[in-house]
């Protein structure tokens, strides 16, 4: 498989926001979102060739409990991913993948906890969401929009109400970094009493990779 890079950090979003963590980023992305954060990872040739073996023997020691697989879209290399998810479990971790949401997580290994994340118009990729990805989520599983203006948080609950999400799993929203202030999406919240949870990136205020 491709991997862009192998690290140790907190985790700054999702419902594990401050959990010490390991991430394995894989290389390639078939998406150019307007806020992208590392678009050094887009392409297929970025970073090396691993094996799965590889990748184990490179993780931080000593272990973690939890590991996260992202990327680029680990997706594209679902048949090693798979393998990776399937060798990362039977070692004893729990493995949570995060998605673009673009492309269909049926055959995704169903031990792994799916982060989907839903592309909204002011991502330029709007058109790119995998919509059936919805139906096949589990209360483990968690969405996530990451919104660059009210037009992106009006559709994007718009989506929630439709999909009937937060009767299902965890649903976070997020302020793209430089686009929305992190504080006019709280008071949205607030004034809306969505129930949902603000992602704030933790890890780019402490300055972690």
């Amino acid at each position: 498989m491709r991997v862009f890079e192998i690290f140790r950090s907190i985790q700054g979003e999702t419902t594990r926001a401050g959990v010490p963590m390991d991430f394995v980023r894989l290389a390639g992305c078939d998406l150019a979102c307007s806020y992208c954060d590392t678009p050094a990872a887009r392409r297929a040739d970025a970073g090396r060739n691993m094996t799965v073996a590889d990748v184990l023997g490179a993780l931080p020691s000593p272990p973690l409990p939890w590991l996260m697989i992202t990327g680029g879209e680990p997706l594209l290399q679902v048949e090693e991913l798979n393998r990776l998810i399937a060798a990362l479990i039977e070692s004893g971790r729990k493995v949570v993948v995060e998605t673009s949401g673009a492309h269909p997580t049926e055959m995704l290994d169903d031990r792994a906890v799916r982060i989907l994340d839903v592309k909204t118009p002011g991502s330029g990729m709007g058109d790119r969401v995998c919509w059936s990805n919805l139906e096949h989520l589990r209360p483990d599983d968690e969405v996530t929009f990451v919104l660059v203006d009210r037009a992106d948080y009006e559709w994007a609950c718009h989506v929630v109400e439709r999909h009937g999400l937060l009767e299902r799993l965890p649903v976070l929203f997020g302020a793209a970094r430089g686009r929305l202030d992190p504080r006019l999406l709280a008071g949205w919240l607030l004034e809306d009493g969505l129930p949902v949870r603000l992602n704030f990136q933790l890890h780019e205020y402490l300055r972690l990779p």
